[in-house]
């Protein structure tokens, strides 16, 4: 196999994922999603989609921490303010396509996922895949390394968004890496 064949390959490969990320009312078991992001890579660009979401009717305002909200910085009265849930995950779906969910923490984004996809009638969508099974899986070497280096070298913002599209950017400087390697 060519160089150039195994470097169109890897991008191909990394193209079916995206990193999902949620900001959310709490870490209780109760707790609802209030924005979600998805970041990939299309033709070597991190791309990105995100938006705040209303609370279902059927989810409990009780469980809103004061606590999340100082680390996300998202005031409850923005997120009444938001679309609702049935928009949002429409959207989502539109957007996500049929790439493969990924993320860093995938038991907590597995939880916040049901839990729009039932408010919204959606069908369930995953398995999230674990975000280091899949980055050791498809980088090794300096690649591997230099996409763990960007994303530490990156502040979490603890925004749904961007915190997806900075575990993106570890995959493109690792595919970038790559590419020069076989050049």
């Amino acid at each position: 196999m060519s160089d150039n064949t195994e470097n169109t390959e890897k991008k191909a490969a990394m193209s079916h994922y995206a990193v999902i990320d949620f900001e959310a009312s709490s870490l209780s078991s109760d707790s609802w999603p209030i924005e979600i992001g998805l970041s990939w890579l299309d033709e070597g660009q991190v791309r990105t989609w995100s938006s705040l979401m209303r609370p279902s009717r059927s989810w409990s305002l009780d469980d809103w921490s004061d606590e999340s909200a100082a680390v996300h910085r998202i005031p409850i009265e923005i997120v009444h303010a938001a679309p609702c849930v049935d928009v949002v995950a429409a959207r989502f779906f539109e957007v996500l396509g049929t790439r493969q969910l990924v993320s860093d923490a995938p038991v907590f984004e597995t939880h916040w996922l049901t839990r729009m996809t039932e408010a919204a009638d959606q069908p369930a969508k995953g398995p999230v895949l674990d975000f280091h099974r899949v980055s050791f899986a498809n980088f090794s070497g300096l690649a591997l390394d230099l996409l763990y280096e960007t994303i530490e070298r990156k502040v979490v913002p603890h925004r749904a968004g961007p915190d997806s599209a900075r575990l993106v950017a570890g995959w493109r400087r690792a595919l970038a890496h790559h590419e020069d390697h076989l050049s």
